[in-house]
C-alpha cells in the first residue's frame, strides 16, 4: 500500500547571503543544502542533529516562514514555496508552528484569550464573539488549562503552562500538520514528559501529523515514528526510529547515539566518537561533509558527495559510501536505572509513549487534560 504523504521537501536549499559593503563581503551561510524528505499523514517525524546543523532553518522553510533558495515544499500536493496571498493563508490554516521558547513567542501585552482567539479572527471570521470565547475555552481545556485562564497574561504562567498556551494557539485554526521547533527543550524534565504526553494525545485524538525538531535523542526515541539525522545542512540517515536507533549505519549517527549516557556504563575505548568541531556552514568541506570528523574516512569521501540510498527493506536510508563495510553496531539497550530520579524520568517517558499517567513523589502532574 502506497504511503499517504502529507508533507514533502524536494531538493530544498536555503542559503543566507552575507551583507555587502564597499570594503568587505560577508560569506554566504549554507544552512540547508539539497534536502529531500517525506512525512506520512498521521505520523510523528523527528529531525535531529547538533546545534547549527540547519534543522531549525529547515523547519522554518517547511512552514514557509522562510522562502527556500531553491527546491520545493509540497503540503497535500500543493506547492507551499510558490504560494502567496490568499492561497498561502489557506495553506497556513492547515499548517501551524510551535516555537521553542514559550515566553518570547507569546505577546506579553495580549491576554491568553486574545492570543488563542486571534487565529480564529483570521481563519474563522464568521464566528461571533461568544462563539470565539467558547472555542478558546474548549482549546484551553484540550491542553489541560482552565477556561478562566483566558483573562490572564503570559507572565502569570509557568514555562510548561505557556507552552500549552502556544499549543492551544496552534490548534485554533484546525491544522492537519504541526511543526514543533524544540518544543520541550526549555522545560523541566517532568514538564517535558507532560507536554510530550499532551502532543501524543492530541495527535491521536485529532489525527494530527507532527514534525518535531530536537536534539534530545532520548525524547525522540520515545515519541517519534520515523527520524532523520542532519549534519551540516544535509540529511545523512533516515528511517523508522527503532531501526535507526538499534541499527545505525552512518558513523555520525552511531557517534550521536553512543553519546547518550547510560547508568553504570564505562568507556571501553571502542565507542564511536565525533572528532573535532563541526566545520563552518559558510565553507562546508567538499565530498562527504562529515569526512573531516569521521574515523573511517577514505579518499573517496573527500571528493564524492554520497546520496541517500536504501540500507535495507525497512525504508532505512543512509548517505555514506562505505556503510556496508562497517561492522554491526553494538546493542544500545540502556543499562537499568539505579536511582529513583533516573527511574522517574524513564517512567515519565514510558508514559508519554503509552499515553498513560505516571505519578511519583514530588512530581505529580497538574492541570492534565
Amino acid at each position: 500500500m502506497k504511503a499517504d504523504i502529507i508533507l514533502e521537501a524536494v531538493n530544498v536549499t536555503k542559503h543566507f547571503s552575507g551583507a555587502n559593503s564597499w570594503f568587505s563581503q560577508e560569506p554566504t551561510v549554507q544552512a540547508v543544502d539539497n534536502v529531500s524528505l517525506r512525512v506520512r499523514r498521521g505520523e510523528t517525524f523527528a529531525i535531529v542533529g547538533e546545534s547549527g546543523c540547519g534543522k531549525s532553518t529547515l523547519a522554518r522553510v517547511l512552514m514557509r516562514l522562510l522562502s527556500p533558495t531553491s527546491g520545493n515544499v509540497l503540503f497535500d500536493k500543493r506547492d507551499v514555496s510558490a504560494a502567496s496571498g490568499s492561497a498561502l493563508q489557506a495553506l497556513r490554516r492547515k499548517m501551524q508552528f510551535i516555537f521553542q521558547d514559550p515566553f518570547s513567542s507569546l505577546n506579553p501585552r495580549m491576554s491568553v484569550g486574545k492570543l488563542v482567539g486571534e487565529p480564529l479572527e483570521v481563519h474563522a471570521p464568521e464566528l461571533s464573539a461568544q462563539q470565539r470565547r467558547d472555542r478558546v475555552a474548549d482549546l484551553l481545556h484540550k491542553v489541560g488549562l482552565r477556561a478562566e485562564y483566558a483573562g490572564r497574561y503570559p507572565h502569570e504562567f509557568s514555562g510548561g503552562q505557556r507552552q500549552r498556551i502556544g499549543i492551544a494557539r496552534a490548534l485554533a485554526s484546525g491544522p492537519k500538520l504541526i511543526i514543533g521547533d524544540e518544543p520541550v527543550s526549555a522545560l523541566d524534565v517532568s514538564v517535558q514528559a507532560q507536554v510530550i504526553n499532551l502532543l501524543g494525545d492530541l495527535s491521536r485524538d485529532m489525527g494530527l501529523t507532527l514534525v518535531i525538531i530536537a536534539h534530545d535523542l532520548g525524547v525522540i526515541r520515545h515519541m517519534s515514528d520515523r527520524v532523520a539525522v542532519m549534519y551540516l545542512g544535509r540529511i545523512v540517515e533516515s528511517g523508522p526510529t527503532e531501526e535507526v536507533y538499534t541499527n545505525p549505519r552512518h558513523p555520525y549517527t552511531r557517534a550521536l547515539l553512543a553519546s547518550i549516557p547510560a547508568m553504570g556504563s564505562k568507556s571501553d575505548g571502542k565507542t564511536p566518537t565525533v572528532l573535532g568541531e563541526m566545520p563552518s556552514p559558510t565553507a562546508p568541506p567538499p565530498g562527504c561533509r562529515f569526512h573531516t570528523r569521521c574515523p573511517h574516512v577514505q579518499a573517496k569521501c573527500k571528493t564524492d558527495t554520497p546520496n541517500l540510498h536504501s540500507a535495507n527493506i525497512n525504508d532505512h536510508q543512509v548517505a555514506c559510501h562505505f556503510w556496508e563495510a562497517f561492522p554491526d553496531p553494538p546493542p544500545l539497550t540502556p543499562s537499568p536505572p539505579k536511582t529513583k530520579a533516573v527511574e522517574a524520568r524513564f517512567a515519565l517517558y514510558r508514559a508519554a509513549v503509552e499515553g498513560g499517567t505516571v505519578t511519583y513523589k514530588n512530581h505529580q502532574p497538574t492541570e492534565r487534560p
